[in-house]
């Protein structure tokens, strides 16, 4: 992070299946040692799964999944003399996509399956559906925050 300048954010080019960014960024996310062929496979495998299984566009359920699982909510911790505080912030929205498409990765990871792309299926879909380990994580924030709120005051 310079400390002069302001960081200029590249574009994010769109990817060659579905034309959509988060997609994207979904892809690059779950890539491997620089193994991009490999993250596509499994990303396009799981969202071919997802038709299969639901008779519904994936995108719309990718987009679905990643909307239910973006926190509005989470806490920063702040030292004020000598404590420190978990201080609630409002996230902003790549920051909140950022978050989800991380917790969705992970939490897709740690199921038991046979294959990454299976995996990967039954965790949007689970998430697009509004339940699932991906969501817990969003509502675990939310209730971080929410149970401090009477340290709001100290934001920055």
């Amino acid at each position: 992070m310079p400390r002069r300048k302001r960081v200029v954010r590249r574009p994010d080019v769109p990817d060659a299946k579905y034309k959509s960014r988060n997609v994207a960024r979904f892809v690059n996310k779950i890539m491997l040692d620089g193994k991009r062929s490999l993250a596509e496979r499994i990303v396009y495998q799981s969202f071919d799964a997802i038709e299969a299984k639901l008779k519904r566009p994936p995108l719309d359920v990718f987009e679905q999944a990643l909307k239910n699982a973006t926190p509005t909510i989470e806490v920063k911790p702040r030292r004020v003399g000598g404590s420190t505080y978990q201080v609630p912030v409002d996230v902003r929205r790549d920051r909140g996509n950022a978050l989800a498409i991380r917790w969705l990765i992970r939490y897709a990871r740690a199921r038991t399956g046979r294959s990454m792309a299976e995996k990967l299926a039954n965790e949007l879909m689970d998430a697009a559906s509004g339940q699932g380990a991906t969501i817990k994580k969003r509502e675990e924030t939310h209730k971080m925050a929410e149970s401090n709120r009477a340290f709001a005051h100290y934001r920055w």
